[in-house]
C-alpha cells in the first residue's frame, strides 16, 4: 500500500478515534450534569423548607436542625426575596460594590437572572400575602462539570492535530532522507561514467578533429556532468545569486524543442530586458525542464506549450501552459506529492522535486493555476524578488 495511502488511513483513524471519545463523554457528561443537576435542586427545596421553618419557628422548632440545613450550603448560590420585593439574605455569591444600595440592586440582578432560567422555589408563609422567593443558581463544581466535556474536546483536537503533524513531519523527514539518499548516490554513480566519457571524447577528438559529431557528443556529456551536478546539490543549501530569467528560459526552450516531435511547438513569451532573479540557475531550470517534459506527455506528442515570464509588484512569475489532456480539480495538489503519476512508466518525481526546489530552495510557490480536461493545464511559479 503507497505511503500517502497509509497516511490518509491513519488520519482518518485518529479523527474517528477523536470522535467517538469526544461523543461519549459529552453523552457521559451530559448524564452526571443532569443527575447533578437534579440533586441540587432537591437540595434546594430542603433549604427552602428550613427557610420556611425558620421564619415560622415556635418553641417547639428544632431550630438547630434547621439552621444546620441552612448554614449546611455551602457551594449553591442563593437568594432569598422577600414579600416586599428587597433582598432577605443570600449566600455564596460574589458581590463586589461601595454600598449596602449598590450591593442590592447587583443581587436583584442577579435574581432576575435566576428566575428567568426557572431557578425559582416559591415559599407562601403564615398568611396568603406573604411569602418568600427562593433563588438559586448552579453550584460551582456543576458549572465545571457541565464545561469539562468541551475542554476535554478541545485537548483531544489538539492531541489529534500534534498526531497529525508529527507523522507529517516523520513523513518528511523520510522523504528528506530518501531525496538526499538518492540523489546523492546517483550523482556519484554518473560521476564515473561521465569522467570515463569526457577522457574517450578527447581521445576522439585527437584522433578524428574534423568529425562532426564530437560537438554533439561533447554537449551531452556537458549535459550530463550538469544533471550529476544538479543531483548533488540536492539536500545541501544552494547559494541563489542573479540570474538573467531570460536566459534560463531560452536554455529550457532549446533543449526541450530539440528532443521533441516537430508536431509540439514550444514557445518563450518573456521581456524585452533581462529578468533577474535571485536563485540557482542550474536547479530552476530543472524545474522548468520537469514542467515542459510532464507538458510533453501529457499531450501525447502533439500540441503546443507556452512558457511566460513576467513582472509583478512583488514578484517574479513564470507560467507554463500546455494543451494536453488536463488535470482533474481534486488533483491539483496531489500532483505534487511523490509517487503521484498518471503514467505506466514513471515514478511520480517531477513534479514533488520541483515543489522542493521552488519552496525549499528558492523560497517561492508553484501550483497549478488552472486545468481543464482535455485543453490544457497551466502552472504557476511564484519567486521574491528578494
Amino acid at each position: 500500500m503507497p505511503w500517502t495511502d497509509r497516511m490518509r488511513q491513519v488520519k482518518i483513524l485518529l479523527v474517528c478515534a477523536a470522535v467517538v471519545i469526544c461523543a461519549l463523554s459529552l453523552i457521559w457528561s451530559h448524564f452526571l450534569v443532569d443527575d447533578l443537576a437534579r440533586e441540587e435542586q432537591r437540595n434546594m427545596e430542603v433549604w427552602a423548607e428550613a427557610m420556611r421553618s425558620l421564619e415560622q419557628a415556635d418553641e417547639q422548632t428544632d431550630l438547630a436542625l434547621v439552621l444546620k440545613v441552612i448554614n449546611g450550603n455551602h457551594s449553591i448560590p442563593v437568594i432569598v426575596i422577600g414579600t416586599d420585593g428587597g433582598v432577605q439574605t443570600y449566600r455564596n455569591l460574589e458581590v463586589r460594590a461601595k454600598s449596602p444600595e449598590e450591593v442590592e440592586s447587583i443581587v436583584l440582578r442577579m435574581a432576575e437572572s435566576m428566575k428567568a432560567r426557572g431557578n425559582l422555589i416559591r415559599i407562601s408563609l403564615d398568611t396568603d400575602d406573604e411569602f418568600m422567593e427562593i433563588c438559586y443558581d448552579e453550584s460551582i463544581m456543576l458549572k465545571r462539570l457541565a464545561r469539562y466535556p468541551y475542554i476535554q474536546l478541545g485537548i483531544v483536537l489538539i492531541f489529534v492535530v500534534v498526531a497529525v503533524f508529527a507523522l507529517l513531519s516523520s513523513k518528511r523527514a523520510e522523504q528528506n532522507k530518501v531525496w538526499v539518499g538518492l540523489s546523492k548516490e546517483t550523482a556519484h554513480q554518473l560521476g564515473t561514467p561521465i569522467s570515463s566519457l569526457m577522457a574517450w571524447t578527447q581521445v576522439l577528438r585527437e584522433s578524428y578533429p574534423q568529425d562532426k559529431l564530437l560537438p554533439e557528443m561533447d554537449k551531452d556529456v556537458q549535459r550530463l556532468q550538469m544533471i550529476a551536478e544538479r543531483f548533488s546539490k540536492i539536500g545541501s543549501r544552494p547559494e541563489p545569486k542573479p540570474e538573467n530569467l531570460n536566459d534560463i528560459i531560452s536554455h529550457v526552450v532549446e533543449y526541450i524543442d530539440r528532443r521533441t516531435s516537430e508536431h509540439v511547438v514550444i514557445e518563450a513569451h518573456m521581456p524585452e530586458q533581462p529578468l533577474y532573479v535571485n536563485l540557482s540557475a542550474q536547479l530552476f531550470e530543472w524545474v522548468v525542464e520537469n514542467l515542459c517534459k510532464n507538458a510533453v506527455d501529457a499531450m501525447d506528442g502533439h500540441g503546443r506549450i507556452d512558457i511566460k515570464a513576467f513582472d509583478e509588484p512583488q514578484r517574479v512569475v513564470v507560467e507554463v501552459a500546455d494543451t494536453g489532456k488536463g488535470i482533474p480539480k481534486g488533483h491539483f495538489k496531489n500532483v505534487f506529492q511523490p509517487g503521484f503519476t498518471t503514467k505506466q512508466r514513471g515514478w511520480g518525481l517531477g513534479l514533488s522535486l520541483a515543489k522542493r526546489i521552488v519552496e525549499e530552495y528558492h523560497r517561492g510557490h508553484i501550483f497549478v493555476k488552472s486545468s481543464e480536461i482535455g485543453k490544457g493545464t497551466t502552472f504557476r511559479i511564484e519567486l521574491n524578488k528578494n
